[in-house]
């Protein structure tokens, strides 16, 4: 089995050019049905349905979530048909099993309290500082993601109308906005800190140290000593910002099809997920509030 493994893995290499990583997920998959079916005194090719059902409750039994156990059956799907396409067997089981709905996560977001414990704690004046600043402000404001953020540069910029051009998934571009407080971050920023960082010229707008491009972890690290100046223990995450901004709208009572366009959503569904943040959060208001609804003490 090691052999059909390592061909497959020769295969995702250099046809389908999947990175080192996703590379190694594969062949992990791989392993673990293997190391199965040895158990069983199987093979890769005389297996039935009823043994993919014993693994899937296999994989259940080791408390594995629907998502994981999605993506061990992803690579299972996708190494059979590879094994269909080199004639070592006829027909692909797997393609009859569907993989298991995920579990619906609730994303995690800032209260109001929290970010401004942050922000009071933005007080280094220094151009590493600024810069920093300047990265919090833009994520909370425009609710873009953490590579939109690393790509904008100076042209992208419209000062008169506060608004910036991003290009998101599929190189899909859009326009975000910013308020006063990114406004005034912003001027701050370019007058003492980019300059400052600046080493050979570029048009980025958000620099490195060395006055490069900074980098998506660049960026989170920047974040991580804002937050570890506040006192933020929980560990929070660019995206974590993200969610913020569109739950923090919503909350406010901006439209779900604004939010979705903001954000930059394809499908409204995706952007809906933030409308169950904001109900679960008003029923423990409500549980918490009204008089009838508390416990009896």
């Amino acid at each position: 089995m090691e052999n059909e493994i390592n061909l497959f893995t020769e295969y995702l290499t250099t046809e389908k050019r999947y990175s080192e990583e996703t590379v190694k997920s594969y062949k992990s998959d791989l392993d673990n049905f293997a190391d199965f079916l040895i158990n069983k005194n199987k093979n890769f090719f005389n297996i039935d349905k009823n043994i993919i059902r014993e693994y899937l409750k296999f994989l259940d039994d080791c408390k594995l979530k629907n998502s994981s156990i999605g993506r061990h059956l992803s690579t299972l799907r996708s190494f059979y048909n590879f094994l269909v396409r080199e004639e070592k067997i006829k027909t692909n089981l797997f393609n009859n099993f569907t993989n298991p709905k995920k579990e619906k996560k609730l994303p995690n977001f800032l209260y109001h309290n929290e970010l401004d414990k942050i922000y009071s704690s933005c007080e280094d004046e220094t151009p590493l500082g600024k810069r920093n600043l300047l990265i919090l402000e833009l994520l909370y404001a425009t609710g873009i993601r953490v590579g939109e953020l690393t790509n904008i540069k100076l042209n992208d910029i419209n000062n008169k109308e506060q608004s910036i051009r991003v290009k998101g998934k599929g190189n899909k571009e859009r326009i975000t906005y910013y308020g006063e407080y990114t406004e005034v971050a912003l001027a701050d920023y370019l007058a003492n800190g980019r300059n400052k960082l600046l080493k050979e010229k570029n048009d980025y707008l958000i620099l490195n140290r060395f006055g490069n491009q900074i980098t998506t972890n660049g960026t989170r690290d920047a974040l991580n000593k804002i937050f570890k100046v506040a006192g933020i223990k929980n560990k929070v995450s660019p995206h974590v910002i993200r969610h913020t901004f569109a739950t923090h709208l919503l909350e406010a009572g901006a439209d779900l099809k604004s939010v979705q366009e903001l954000l930059g959503h394809e499908s409204l569904s995706t952007t809906q997920i933030y409308t169950h943040v904001t109900n679960e959060r008003l029923r423990s208001i409500y549980l918490n509030t009204h008089p009838r609804a508390k416990d009896k003490e």
